[in-house]
């Protein structure tokens, strides 16, 4: 491990160098703490910080309430070294948990269905069975997340799937896949969730997006590698079936890579090797307007009770619901759907590239313009409209050769689905703060993904091909209430920061306050000058010209700081902390 770490270190001093003309540092040990912080006795937190954040700041000679200027440059180069350090690694999991779902549906045009004697619904189980595993999963995992490591955690849970997967190879019948799929889901269960809270602790609400779009981007990039990788290791001549020697070379990378999560994973900002003192501090100080936290490792009861009393998390949990079903469904059985009016498998396996490159490119806009408008409703409500089209074009047209094209056209129009699920987690993530109540609203949400995903390949039976016509209809109906759950959820958000604002005035504080965590660098040091001007030309007015022009350009007067920042880290929840502004 010491080699490990001297490696880490060489490779983090080369790649991300200090710039010569960086902030000085930040660390303020020449300060007693009492003059600091808040002193830290015996290992033990003090009264009323429980979050890392907090901690790591007092254990730096900060105050957890002191807000620390950050420059834009700063900023942008601590982003840089969060983002090459995490994302590859973040990247290369969720594209291999992809590709294994899609395994399934690729082993199924080469003779897996009659090589193990299928019948009946049993293939339709074989997809539903690695959900209802993750659904039993999520709250075991939601207390496993809060209460340990969470880069070597999930590192163990990628390797096991990676080695079930590998086993999986020589499941020979029903039953033995059955095995296999459901341990797959019980070792896949931790990623979503693991990978919603690295973002959630790592970034700053308006990066949040565009990462937890960027990981999920790798299921269309499953649809197109995962097709051109399936299509070259079916075609190796081999005593093995096609479709094992696809298990087994998918099997052997996830270990592989399994080894490098483990390794290189940092479990949180405050515990990052590639990280100074100096750049932990910039990297906690980045996520003080989130208000949200970083970890606690400290289950709360409390706050679990108040997820389960939340109106949001039922409403998050029902709207991953109605658009898991149509995903799963359409996963499972999209290449048997396009199979149904194009006869070859090899060319089916090769129509996925174009459907999968569509699949990205409606993540990535649909990801870019919520984070650039700030809403993330209107642009869901605009991303089911081309699926609705979509299925009433597949229910209305024979599935045979003379109409491929149009078939063809309204199964692209599905595309837009997969551009809706990351919205629905960083919109859920973005409004849930408390570590235990992040993790636990994550589990809620996933199971009722689970169970969205287990319902999904049902409604689609190999008996009812080509025309699939109950799981269309039924795809068509839930999309119109994903769009229906939007406008509540909408007004519901709305009404809590009209109540947090009626909280903050009853406290003395302003009734509207700027989200910084919404906003640039550049934006928030310009916003920041902005405010200061207008303050210093208040006071110049008023003829109250004191000490609180001495402040550094952009930031607020110490009094102002405190009472803004006092609950950023103090692992409230977003209903318990008034400071907390809700995205809509």
């Amino acid at each position: 491990m010491k080699l490990v770490e001297s490696i880490q270190s060489f490779f983090s001093t080369v790649l991300y160098p200090r710039p010569p003309d960086a902030e000085e540092p930040l660390l303020r040990n020449d300060l007693a703490t009492s003059e600091a912080g808040t002193r830290v006795e015996d290992g033990l937190p003090p009264e009323g910080y429980r979050d890392a954040a907090a901690m790591l700041l007092i254990k730096l000679g900060r105050s957890p309430n002191e807000r620390v200027y950050v420059s834009p440059k700063d900023d942008s180069r601590v982003l840089r070294r969060i983002d090459w350090a995490l994302l590859p690694l973040m990247l290369a999991v969720y594209f291999l948990q992809a590709l294994d779902k899609a395994t399934l549906s690729y082993a199924s045009i080469f003779g897996l269905i009659e090589d193990t004697n299928l019948v009946g619904d049993q293939f339709s189980w074989l997809g539903s069975i690695v959900f209802l595993a993750q659904l039993i999963m999520q709250l075991p995992l939601a207390l496993a997340l809060v209460k340990l490591p969470i880069g070597k955690f999930t590192g163990g849970m990628v390797l096991g799937w990676g080695i079930t997967l590998t086993a999986m190879t020589w499941a020979s019948n029903f039953p033995q896949l059955m095995v296999a799929r459901f341990f797959l889901g019980a070792f896949e269960a931790s990623v979503g969730p693991s990978f919603v809270a690295i973002t959630q602790m790592w970034w700053r609400r308006r990066e949040q997006t565009m990462r937890i779009g960027s990981w999920y981007c790798m299921n269309g990039l499953t649809w197109v590698f995962g097709s051109l990788a399936t299509y070259g290791l079916a075609s190796i001549t081999s005593s093995l079936r096609p479709y094992q020697i696809i298990f087994l070379t998918f099997g052997l990378v996830t270990i592989m890579v399994a080894a490098a999560m483990f390794i290189w994973m940092p479990d949180s900002p405050t515990e990052a090797k590639f990280l100074s003192d100096d750049d932990k501090l910039i990297a906690v100080e980045r996520l003080r307007g989130n208000q949200m936290g970083i970890m606690s490792r400290e289950w709360r009861q409390e706050h679990f009770y108040e997820t389960l009393k939340d109106l949001k998390t039922w409403l998050w949990m029902a709207m991953i619901f109605c658009i898991s079903v149509p995903s799963n469904g359409i996963s499972t059985f999209g290449p048997l759907i396009i199979h149904s009016f194009v006869s070859d498998p090899f060319d089916t396996m090769l129509f996925n590239v174009p459907v999968g490159i569509s699949h990205v490119i409606a993540v990535s806009v649909s990801a870019y313009v919520s984070m650039k408008w700030k809403a993330k409703g209107l642009v869901i409500v605009l991303l089911c409209i081309p699926p609705i089209v979509g299925f009433g074009i597949l229910l209305s047209f024979p599935h045979d050769d003379a109409h491929r094209g149009i078939l063809l056209a309204g199964y692209f129009c599905l595309s837009t689905f997969t551009g809706i699920t990351p919205l629905i987690y960083s919109w859920s993530a973005q409004n849930t703060a408390g570590d235990t109540k992040r993790k636990s609203t994550s589990a809620l949400v996933f199971i009722g993904s689970s169970a969205g995903n287990i319902i999904g390949p049902l409604l689609f039976t190999p008996d009812e091909a080509p025309s699939y016509s109950r799981g269309l209809k039924a795809n068509i109906a839930l999309f119109c209430a994903v769009v229906f759950l939007v406008f509540v959820t909408s007004a519901y958000l709305r009404w809590l920061n009209k109540r947090h604002a009626d909280r903050r005035v009853a406290l003395g504080k302003k009734a509207v306050v700027f989200d910084s965590s919404l906003e640039t660098a550049g934006e928030v040091g310009r916003m920041g000058t902005i405010q200061e001007n207008w303050q210093r030309d208040a006071r110049l007015h008023n003829g109250e010209l004191g000490s609180s022009l001495d402040h550094a350009e952009g930031q607020q007067s110490d009094s102002e700081e405190e009472t803004q920042n006092s609950n950023a880290f103090a692992d409230l929840t977003d209903l318990e902390n008034e400071d907390f502004i809700f995205v809509f």
